[in-house]
């Protein structure tokens, strides 16, 4: 890391954490990846989808405990 990216980067420890979050989401959206705007679009899509099944009754919702019971289960 350049000498100018080691004081940012310390200047940036002495920020609340909050601010931190906000700068690297920042940091990450300057890179303007078109795929992941993409990737994103179509997780916010297939979330919305989901919450609409949830509301329909066409799908059931799982507590944490069960699902991270599954997990370890495999």
């Amino acid at each position: 890391m350049t000498a100018v990216a080691e004081r940012i980067f310390k200047d940036a420890l002495e920020l609340l954490p909050v601010e931190r979050a906000e700068l690297i989401e920042k940091l990450f959206q300057s890179f303007d990846d078109a795929a992941l705007n993409t990737v994103d679009a179509a997780w916010a899509e297939e979330v919305e989808s989901r919450f609409e099944a949830y509301d329909r009754g066409e799908i059931k919702a799982s507590s944490a405990e069960d699902v991270f019971a599954r997990i370890n289960q495999r």
